[in-house]
């Protein structure tokens, strides 16, 4: 009694040991990793040496955007799981060793069946102490199958990952060209708006305390009040959606908040490249091209290889042996030999769970083919939306090109007048104001046309790169590939007359 209660507190004790509990980061190792992170995040990245052009900063985020390092790294995993399901195919070579022994003989005697009686003297054919050595190589076809089905599979997962990183790349691209150009309108006008800000500020001061004294009529005062306030609003707004540009190009081009950077600043244009496409070959191009489109191809061939495997599982399987052998014990008469072989099995109720496996199969391909209409219906709804949203778009680029013009023509006006003494300073200011915001609402409208025709190119599922490029080049080569790419794909649109 006393040895079983001994007994069951030490497996008490064996047990208790034995349990984990959940073990938390400490403080200082939660701030070892966030020091070690802010270090790592723009680790041996080319500094910025002069005016970052549109074609830099898309290099600089193909090159160093963490959310395209993670697909290059997905990708590169594909590929690495591909190798490894290789070997999976090959025979199984396997080697052994071992020692085994006891502190006496492992002998035995015989017993009679008919007498019962003890026919033979205990006796050994086994030494105590024994090493035995193998080598096997061994190959079962019903395992090369599957793992044949299983490689290309895996082959299809690569290119599943490869259609990803062109998507990635892609939209990091456009929202580059997007960024870039709003920057561009910040680098403009941010200061002046703000300089302009303050001067409207003491304006409206200045013009409340004349209402206040009675120097100027009650509704005049409060109707030039009004104007200001109306134009002070819309600077604010604009300089909202402006102030943020540079940051956003900033983070896309993984440089950290508070990195100085300048912008190259072009000279201001409405020419926008022609588009040769018409509707129905955009769709088709879409169709053709479009990274998710091709993946959901990719999983329909990945799960009708699933029913071979499961077809193959159904099959019996014949493994074939080969060994070369060694024993260190004397009493045997050959202590080396070889050995070979063959094996038939077959789990026959695999053969019962094929029918259910063929309907799971066939739910999921029906599920894809679902799903490949409804992206299909996206992306010809997206071409259609692109091509008018850039034609559009196109058309408010001119207006606000006409306004601009205008404006500073009235300017000119005003300030010829104002020098003449027949116009205000306020009527001067205003028109300032009124001038610098038809700047920015062109700057802002070219920036919408500019990602507008980057996004024609992503919803068909044309490259904004070209395919040679893998990332790992030097910013200056990745940015004259990408400037030679767009710039051919403009000519192209120029020769062909465009729509």
């Amino acid at each position: 009694m006393n040895k079983g209660i001994a007994l069951v507190s030490a497996s008490a004790i064996f047990v208790s040991a034995c349990a984990t509990v959940p073990e938390p980061f400490t403080a200082t190792e939660l701030n070892e990793a966030a020091q070690r992170n802010i270090t790592q995040v723009d680790v041996d990245q080319e500094p910025i040496t002069a005016p970052v052009d549109l074609y830099e900063a898309m290099a600089r985020a193909l090159k160093y955007n963490l959310d395209y390092k993670v697909e290059l790294m997905e990708m590169a995993l594909r590929d690495r799981e591909l190798n490894l399901q290789r070997y999976d195919m090959l025979p199984q070579l396997v080697a052994s060793a071992g020692y085994a022994g006891r502190n006496n003989f492992a002998g035995a005697s015989s017993l009679s069946l008919l007498t019962r009686r003890q026919s033979l003297e205990p006796s050994t054919s086994q030494e105590r102490d024994l090493f035995t050595a193998d080598l096997a190589l061994s190959w079962d076809v019903l395992d090369f199958g599957l793992s044949y089905v299983r490689s290309k599979q895996g082959a299809d997962e690569v290119l599943i990952a490869q259609e990803r990183r062109r998507k990635v790349a892609n939209r990091i691209i456009e929202d580059v060209r997007s960024a870039y150009w709003r920057a561009v309108s910040a680098e403009r006008l941010l200061t002046k708006l703000q300089e302009l800000e303050g001067s409207v500020t003491t304006t409206l001061d200045n013009s409340e305390r004349l209402a206040e004294r009675r120097l100027s009529a009650p509704l005049t005062a409060l109707t030039y009040q009004r104007e200001l306030l109306e134009i002070q609003a819309q600077i604010r707004k604009l300089q909202r959606e402006l102030v943020v540009a540079k940051a956003q190009l900033a983070a896309l081009m993984n440089l950290r908040p508070g990195v100085e950077f300048t912008l190259a600043l072009p000279d201001r244009t409405n020419q926008l490249p022609a588009v040769k496409y018409d509707g129905e070959d955009m769709m088709m191009t879409a169709l053709l091209n479009r990274p998710e489109l091709r993946e959901v191809s990719y999983r329909q061939r990945i799960n009708s290889r699933e029913l071979d495997a499961a077809l193959l599982s159904a099959l019996p399987s014949f493994r074939g042996v080969l060994g070369v052998n060694v024993d260190s014990n004397d009493f045997l008469f050959n202590n080396n030999w070889i050995n070979y072989g063959a094996r038939a099995s077959w789990n026959v109720l695999n053969l019962f769970r094929l029918p259910a496996h063929k309907r799971a199969v066939e739910a999921q391909d029906a599920l894809l083919e679902q799903r490949e209409l409804a992206l299909t219906m996206a992306v010809i709804t997206q071409v259609h939306v692109s091509r008018a949203r850039f034609g559009h778009l196109t058309k408010e680029l001119d207006t606000a090109s006409r306004q601009m013009g205008v404006q500073d023509k009235i300017l000119g006006q005003i300030r010829s007048g104002h020098s003449a003494g027949a116009m205000s300073r306020q009527t001067l200011l205003r028109e300032e104001m009124n001038t610098l915001v038809a700047e920015v609402k062109y700057d802002i409208a070219y920036a919408e046309a500019q990602n507008a025709y980057a996004n024609l190119f992503a919803s068909m599922g044309i490259d904004e790169f070209s395919p040679d490029v893998t990332g790992q080049e030097d910013v200056a080569t990745l940015r004259a590939s990408l400037a030679q790419l767009w710039q051919d794909r403009e000519n192209a649109m120029r020769l062909s007359g465009g729509q």
